[in-house]
């Protein structure tokens, strides 16, 4: 059984995909810092798959921890997962960002090479792009500047990983997500951010629940057909099947590069109100909404092309907006 360690396993789009990795047959670890979940998430997990991972409260940052674990196990994948990724917070904290991001990939890498482990899954962000000129935006699409610390952190990520394939001949796959929505069916695990949702779901789902009073759609002057700002809404049950189809690629030696990135969205983009209204009409609800500034470091519009991802990883999202904004409201209503 191929062990595959997963860094922030218990976050959001992380637990999913210890899900998914568990149902098709390999054995977890996970490392979290609990940072930005809860350790509830280890007993949801096992609860869903009735095998509970092998679990490590460690920073990354912390390079003697982080031997400790690769020293205890034969390693054969590593998905990572584990980074701050509020954009707002990090344009009024770039530090902060710039440290644990990078600082923990970097002493990740470092055991891979000290402990003989291949196979690498980057958790990336279509943020790489900044402003795209074109829409949709494969692969080929030339990098930007990215409007913020955090998507600069993604930025900076490839970067490294692309120097550190070339020096060392691992294997590294990016994986590039636009917007992940939607929970698990069972309604087991779903995002769960601290404090003010930074994503536009749990806000909405937060608003439905009268958690909070109203929601802030950011910004109705962008030059969009309702005014507000257009991304691409993948379901995190959908990541999650590219993840393990991605380190089935690694493990099995299918890879036709050392390093090779794969943009993983729907291929549609829906503004943001329309999301709110698909939201009302899956749940029967109405949201109560404002208008507000806009935020720094956001961008106008953002949809994929994900051809290569369905051409090479065999891997296409099956799950509509509605379902996700059911299965949103489900978890929400279920804490």
């Amino acid at each position: 059984m191929n062990k595959i360690l997963v860094t922030g396993g218990l976050g959001y789009i992380g637990s999913h995909t210890v899900v998914a990795l568990q149902n098709a047959g390999y054995e977890v670890i996970i490392i979290d810092d609990l940072s930005n979940t809860q350790l509830e998430f280890l007993d949801r997990i096992t609860s869903i798959t009735n095998i509970k991972p092998t679990f490590y409260e460690v920073d990354l940052k912390n390079q003697e921890k982080v031997n400790e674990i690769f020293k205890a196990h034969k390693i054969d994948g590593i998905i990572h997962f584990a980074a701050h990724k509020a954009v707002g917070e990090s344009v009024e904290k770039p530090l902060m960002y710039y440290r644990n991001n990078l600082l923990g990939l970097l002493n990740l890498l470092d055991a891979t090479v000290d402990f003989n482990a291949d196979n690498v899954i980057f958790s990336s962000s279509c943020t790489v792009y900044g402003q795209a000129d074109k829409m949709p935006i494969d692969e080929k699409t030339p990098l930007k500047r990215p409007e913020s610390p955090y998507g600069n952190t993604k930025k900076m990520a490839e970067e490294i990983l692309e120097d550190f394939t070339l020096a060392t001949g691992k294997n590294v796959i990016c994986l590039r997500y636009f917007n992940p929505v939607g929970a698990h069916s069972s309604s087991k695990i779903g995002e769960l951010p601290n404090g003010i949702p930074n994503n536009l779901i749990p806000y909405v789902t937060q608003t439905a629940a009268g958690i909070r009073e109203s929601l802030a759609v950011f910004g109705d002057d962008y030059p969009t057909k309702d005014g507000t700002a257009i991304r691409d809404y993948i379901d995190v049950n959908d990541l999650a099947d590219a993840h393990v189809k991605a380190i089935a690629r690694l493990v099995e030696k299918k890879n036709k590069n050392k390093l090779e990135f794969f943009n993983l969205g729907t291929g549609t983009g829906s503004t943001v109100l329309e999301v709110v209204k698909a939201f009302e009409e899956a749940n029967g609800l109405k949201i109560n909404y404002q208008i507000k500034e806009r935020r720094a470091g956001d961008i106008v519009e953002a949809y994929a092309n994900n051809e290569l991802a369905a051409q090479e990883l065999n891997w296409k999202p099956t799950t509509s907006l509605a379902e996700s904004m059911r299965t949103s409201w489900q978890w929400q209503q279920s804490l």
